[in-house]
């Protein structure tokens, strides 16, 4: 058995590590993928979870799965920044 230097070992812990938060990564945006798909379907894909007011095209364009609208979001974040998670 080769057993790697720790230089050699922590590339390799690292790039594993990349790997998992990459394949993390993926697995949240299928979900949010498949979540706008049941939205499409049901007719609710472009409304805002939060107010039920349409969410702007500029916005379902650079992100198509938003579900909220630009000022619902904006509202969560300072609410997290602010309160944490």
């Amino acid at each position: 058995m080769v057993v790697p230097d720790p230089a050699d070992r922590a590339t390799i812990e690292e790039e594993h590590a990349l790997e998992l938060r990459t394949r993390d990564r993926e697995r949240k945006l299928l979900k949010k993928i498949e979540q706008s798909i049941q939205r499409i379907d049901s007719g609710d894909y472009g409304y805002c979870d939060e107010t039920g007011e349409p969410i702007g095209v500029g916005r379902l364009l650079a992100r198509p799965t938003a579900n909220l609208s630009l000022e619902a979001q904006q509202r969560r974040e300072l609410k997290q920044k602010m309160f944490g998670d």
